[in-house]
């Protein structure tokens, strides 16, 4: 509060009183009382009014004084001050309980500040992923050990430093989300960045994410090793196991003093077991062969209708019954998509035959939504026990089956920018394969398996 309005204020007090002061004096000048008296009269009238005038000020002007310092804390960040004399009878003590309130409410949002930014700093401490932040001139301002530790510095030398100093000016600018191959004191190898924008004290900062994916690619070739050794091993082992029984056997039959026509049957039966058993592991191999080299799709204009009648006209078995949905065509492998769909009118075709009771229907159809294209296969099998295993490589419910032709179109499917589910139908008893692929697409979207 200035000074001049405590002297205006204590002035209008002065001139307030003054005019009541001034009548008790001239009445005290005529009564017929002596001198003395009336000096003495007129000194206790005068120093009444200036004790009153300085009373009162003291009681206006210590509040605001009050006032003024509280607010001042409070814009210091000092909230442990709090006014007396607060409360609602009157005009400033309702100020005062007012300016208590705020404090109390600032120090309750300042508490959950400080809390909320240490539980940040925590997270970001133990978080694995470099996060690194730059002001609006492309100084960096804030970073984690994370980032300490790819920079190869610590953050005394990093902070301040502008991101062409540090080698990562691109990394402000270009798609917000990619993958970069990274080569810095603290990691080489492939790295995603992830780039944001926040506001901090009215001014933009840019932020950045980077996740290293070695250690995520690794324990991802871990397991498909894992996947693939296992399933390897299962096969030839079953395999290998009736060849190595069959060979001992048949070894032990050659030594026999006595050879008749069943001896004769018996080699010829165990040669028969061991070249079919030796075919079926070539099979095997050359469906995992066919897995692996399924090359990316040649695209062209494919028409849906022509597509769906040459597929279903290939099938030797009657029961097929189409749904023919609305015109249209796509960009796809007309080849691939030929493989994916026959594929699975087979195994719709084998579920049917596992039920005495099925009519032995499959209906194929499609749809378009806007840009995409649904394609059915529907049956009425005995439907899905469990679907978990469904596009695990190798993996059959079927006796004699090769676990493959599924996986093999998820993997056209999802070549094609679309995506395949299977799943019992909700109305009936059977089984839904439901294909979707986008109707436009160009030539670079196609992916290399």
């Amino acid at each position: 509060m200035r000074e001049t309005h405590v002297r205006a204020m204590g002035w209008w007090m002065f001139a307030a009183g003054a005019p009541a002061v001034g009548l008790a004096l001239v009445l005290l000048w005529t009564q017929d009382i002596s001198a003395p008296v009336r000096w003495t009269l007129a000194a206790v009238v005068v120093a009444s009014w200036l004790t009153g005038i300085s009373v009162a000020r003291g009681r206006v002007v210590g509040p605001l004084r009050m006032l003024s310092s509280m607010l001042a804390g409070l814009r210091e960040g000092d909230f442990s001050v709090r006014a007396r004399g607060a409360g609602s009878d009157d005009a400033l003590g309702l100020a005062l309980m007012e300016a208590n309130a705020l404090g109390e409410t600032l120090r309750s949002e300042r508490l959950g500040a400080v809390e909320a930014g240490e539980l940040v700093r925590h997270i970001m401490r133990l978080l694995d992923v470099a996060i690194l932040a730059f002001d609006d001139t492309g100084r960096l301002c804030l970073l984690n050990p994370a980032a300490e530790r790819l920079l190869g510095r610590r953050e005394s030398q990093l902070l301040e430093r502008t991101a062409d100093e540090l080698g990562l000016a691109d990394w402000l600018t270009g798609d917000a989300h990619r993958t970069l191959d990274v080569a810095l004191p603290g990691g080489a190898g492939r790295w995603d960045m992830r780039r944001t924008t926040f506001r901090r004290d009215g001014r933009t900062h840019t932020l950045l994410l980077l996740t290293d994916l070695r250690r995520a690619l690794r324990e991802e070739e871990r397991l498909a090793w894992r996947r693939l050794i296992r399933v390897l091993s299962h096969e030839i082992n079953n395999s290998l196991a009736p060849i190595q029984s069959l060979s001992g056997s048949l070894r032990a039959m050659l030594d026999l003093p006595e050879r008749d026509d069943e001896w004769n049957d018996d080699i010829a039966q165990g040669l028969d077991v061991i070249a079919a058993r030796s075919d079926g592991l070539r099979r095997f191999m050359s469906s995992y062969a066919d897995l692996a080299r399924l090359p990316p799709p040649a695209l062209r204009d494919v028409d849906v209708a022509a597509w769906i009648d040459r597929v279903v006209a290939m099938d030797a078995h009657a029961g097929v019954t189409v749904e023919a949905g609305p015109e249209v065509s796509l960009r796809a492998d007309p080849d691939q998509l030929d493989q994916m769909l026959i594929n699975l009118v087979k195994n719709a075709r084998d579920a049917v035959s596992e039920v005495a009771e099925s009519s032995g229907e499959i209906v194929v159809g499609w749809s378009r939504s806007r840009d995409m294209l649904k394609v059915w296969v529907l049956d009425d099998g005995p439907g899905l026990a469990e679907s978990a295993n469904l596009f695990v490589p190798f993996y059959s419910t079927k006796p004699g089956g090769s676990g493959v032709g599924l996986v093999l179109s998820q993997q056209i499917a999802e070549a094609h920018g679309g995506s395949l589910n299977l799943g019992n139908r909700p109305d009936r008893m059977g089984c839904a394969a439901i294909l979707r692929l986008p109707i436009s697409r160009g030539d670079e979207e196609s992916r290399t398996l």
